[in-house]
C-alpha cells in the first residue's frame, strides 16, 4: 500500500491539546491515518504531518479545509529515509531545512544530500532519523528533516563537522528560498 505524506503549515503555534483536537478531526475513522505535530521555537508556526494510505489524501484535504481553512498543505514525496545513530530513542526535536536550488545545481544538490550530507548527519549521536522529501507542485521543492534526541545535537561538534565539508561549501550557494526551522514535538 502506498503512503501519502501531507505537510500542513498552520501559521500559528499549537500546544498539545489543540494538536490532539486537530488530529482527531483530521483522522477520525480513517484507517491507517497518523498525525505528528511540531511547534516552531522562534516563530508562530506549527507543522503537522498527516500520513496514511494514498486514498486518504482527498479526505485529508477536505477535512483540513473545513477545520483550518487558512492552512497551507503540501504533498511530500519521500526520497530518502535513514535511521540515525540514536535510532529507537525518543525524538522530541525536529529540524527542517526547506530549499529550492538553482536549476544548474540540482543534480549536485541531490547527490550531495543523498551521498554525503544526510548520511553524515544521520550518523551524528543524537540523530534518531533523517529524511528527505520532494514537494513537486510548489516550493520550496526540497525538504530535509532530522528528528533529534536533544536540541544540543544540532550544533554539536559532530554535527558541525558534517556541515563543514568542501562539497557543502560548493552546494550551499545554489540554495534559494531557504528556510531553516527548529521545532519541538507537541504530538
Amino acid at each position: 500500500m502506498q503512503e501519502t505524506v501531507l505537510l500542513v503549515s498552520l501559521g500559528e503555534r499549537f500546544d498539545e491539546p489543540r494538536a490532539r483536537d486537530l488530529s482527531e478531526r483530521l483522522t477520525h475513522g480513517l484507517e491507517g491515518a497518523r498525525v505528528s505535530a511540531f511547534a516552531a521555537l522562534d516563530e508562530e508556526e506549527t507543522y503537522v504531518y498527516l500520513r496514511g494510505p494514498t486514498g486518504n489524501l482527498p479526505e485529508f484535504q477536505a477535512r483540513l479545509a473545513e477545520s483550518f481553512p487558512g492552512a497551507r498543505a503540501r504533498v511530500l514525496h519521500l526520497t530518502l529515509y535513514l535511521q540515525g545513530a540514536s535510532a529507537g530513542e525518543d525524538a522530541p526535536w525536529h529540524y527542517v531545512v526547506e530549499t529550492d536550488v538553482l536549476p544548474e545545481a540540482e543534480a549536485d544538490l541531490n547527490a550531495w544530500y543523498d551521498q554525503e550530507h544526510l548520511p553524515g548527519l544521520a550518523s551524528v549521536p543524537g540523530t534518531v532519523r533523517a529524511m528527505r522529501y520532494e514537494c513537486r507542485h510548489e516550493g520550496p521543492r526540497y525538504l530535509a528533516c532530522y528528528d533529534l534526541r536533544t536540541r544540543d545535537t544540532f550544533g554539536s561538534p559532530a554535527w558541525l563537522a558534517v556541515r563543514a565539508s568542501d562539497w557543502s561549501s560548493r552546494v550551499r550557494p545554489s540554495f534559494r528560498n531557504t528556510r531553516r526551522t527548529m521545532f519541538r514535538r507537541v504530538l
